[in-house]
This record gives structure tokens, sequence and C-alpha cells, in this order.
């Protein structure tokens, strides 16, 4: 029996891995809107336009929006090339301050985020988190159990902002 890595790299197997990597490449975007704690929606408008929406309905309900990350514009900087693709970051700092205090690890998950991004035929999508995903892959991990009311309140928060962003 031959183990996969002692196997000559020939040019028709280098296409066969080639092929697969472009395969999986193009399933990720797909992976990225799965359930795993992510809920992605289509945007009618412009990458631009659907971060400045967004923006405006954080600032309405009383939050923060704190800084964009422009992963696109990075790429560029470096000689790559990326499809549009923005977190922005955004919080309420009267409800995360007590935790953050009482939790100082909780900084490193804290303000929440979201991804408005663009596929390769030009339609604009946001990622965000749920409300679970917030209260068990973040606050959980910093010994901060949330009640099912706040995980509630936390989904219902950030599908309205989304919603605000998309319509």
């Amino acid at each position: 029996m031959t183990d996969a890595s002692t196997v000559p790299a020939t040019p028709s197997r280098r296409a066969m891995l080639i092929a697969a990597g472009l395969v999986f490449a193009a399933a990720a975007p797909a992976a990225a809107q799965g359930d795993a704690g992510l809920v992605t929606v289509p945007s009618p408008h412009p990458v631009r336009a659907t971060i400045d929406r967004f923006g405006a309905a954080v600032r309405e309900a009383g939050w923060v929006v704190f800084t964009e990350i422009d992963h696109a514009a990075a790429a560029q900087s470096a000689g790559l090339t990326l499809r549009p693709r923005t977190v922005v970051v955004f919080g309420n700092p009267r409800a995360g301050t007590p935790p953050m205090a009482a939790r100082p690890t909780l900084a490193l998950d804290l303000p929440m985020r979201i991804l408005v991004w663009e596929d390769d035929q030009g339609r604009v999508f946001v990622t965000r988190s749920t409300g679970e995903d917030v209260a068990t892959r973040v606050f959980a991990r910093h010994g901060i159990a949330q009640p099912p009311e706040a995980r509630a309140g936390t989904e219902a928060l950030f599908a309205r902002l989304v919603a605000k962003a998309v319509e």
C-alpha cells in the first residue's frame, strides 16, 4: 500500500489536486452560509450602500460602529485580488463594558461584527452570527452564561439591523 504523500506529483495528479482545490474554494462561500451559527442574507444594494445602511441602523438602535475592516483593500496592498469583504465592528459600550470588566478576556470577542461581501457573480450578502452562537461561542467561552431571553434578544436585534441594511 502506498501512502498518498509518497506518490510523485505527476502532471495529471497535479491537475486533479488543483481541480479539487478549486472545487473546495468554490464551495467555501456556501459553507460560510451553513448552519454553523451564521445567517447570510442577500442585499439588493452595492457593498458600500449596504455597509452604510447597516451603520445607520446600528446608530439608530443607540449602538456604535467602531470601525470597518476592508479585507479586499488589504489584499490589494499585498498585490492580491479579493472580492469585496468588509467586516463592520459594532457594539454597545453600555451593555458590553460591565461583562468585559468582570471578564477581561471577553475583549477578544467583543465588539460584535458582521460581514458584507460580494460573490463572484457580483451579488452582495450580509453574514452575521446568530444569538445562540453569540451566547455559546462568545460569552460561554469566557464563563458568562446568557439566559434564553438574552439569546433571543440578541437574535432579534441582529436580525433587525441586517433587515434594515438590506431593505
